[in-house]
């Protein structure tokens, strides 16, 4: 493994004049690209990282791709993409061993705090909003999420969404429901609210009201799929699967997402 860690490096070393010239290249292109208005990242591989890197504990591979989050963050300020919806922790991710469930949500909280004191998320006028069943989680952890929420709600420049305790059917599920207490305590029957249902009214109630669709999902680590992330509001979406692992997630991935999305023909079903 140690062999294996020196020979990754000296490679990365060898080639990072070449990534460098061309993240460059691609950085001065991006100005003129068709840039999305809501990207949409599921930020996968955490684990994997920590095993592959050697690193002592798993919450540290937590730990780098929680880093990793702030950086991405900073990219799309310099393009001034407005909005962005992060996937840190899942309904399924409860799953996983007592302890690390404990690392992570200990690690968020940390996080929660940072960014309510972060300067560059007053100087952006950044509103950070956290979309899940929120009520699941430790005690501290929500309140440090409502002061968070509340210290930014003011802010219209640019919008963080981080999904945590969160699962697309649970959303969905939920946006019914409270369409249909809504629809009951205006005194409407039954009958009534589902023959005037349609689609557009659900919208309203999903976690990412009021705000654009997301126009492009990433996904790293090398998995094709979705795993219900933003199920409703992914219907037109363009996707865009990186192998790299989150922590590992470079600028030149990425621009390189960023321009697979400038060179698509969005249809929107037609």
């Amino acid at each position: 493994m140690f062999k294996k860690l020196i020979w990754q490096k000296l490679k990365n070393y060898i080639k990072e004049p070449f990534y460098l010239f061309y993240q460059s290249r691609l950085n001065r292109k991006a100005k003129l690209w068709k840039l999305p208005q809501h990207i949409g990242i599921i930020m996968d591989g955490n684990r994997r990282f920590a095993r592959s890197s050697g690193l002592s504990k798993i919450i540290d591979g937590h730990e780098r791709g929680a880093n990793k989050l702030r950086e991405v963050l900073n990219w799309c300020l310099d393009l001034k993409i407005p909005v962005m919806t992060v996937w840190s922790f899942s309904m399924d991710n409860f799953e996983r061993s007592y302890d690390e469930v404990e690392e992570i949500l200990e690690l968020i909280e940390r996080k929660t705090n940072e960014v309510r004191e972060d300067p560059d998320v007053h100087k952006h006028k950044i509103r950070v909003r956290y979309i899940g069943l929120i009520e699941m989680l430790p005690a501290s952890l929500q309140k440090a999420i409502r002061h968070t929420e509340e210290v930014t709600a003011k802010y219209n420049q640019y919008v963080l969404n981080i999904a945590v305790a969160y699962g697309g059917r649970e959303e969905i599920t939920g946006a019914f429901k409270a369409y249909f207490k809504d629809q009951i305590n205006k005194g409407i029957s039954p009958q009534s609210i589902v023959e005037g249902l349609d689609a557009n009214q659900i919208d309203g109630y999903l976690y990412t009201s009021g705000l654009p669709e997301p126009d492009l999902i990433i996904r790293t680590s090398g998995e094709v799929r979705m795993s219900g992330f933003l199920m409703w509001q992914s219907l037109y979406s363009e996707y865009y699967f990186c192998d790299s692992v989150w922590p590992a997630f470079r600028k030149i991935d990425f621009l390189r997402a960023l321009r697979s999305y400038d060179e698509r023909q969005r249809r929107y079903g037609k």
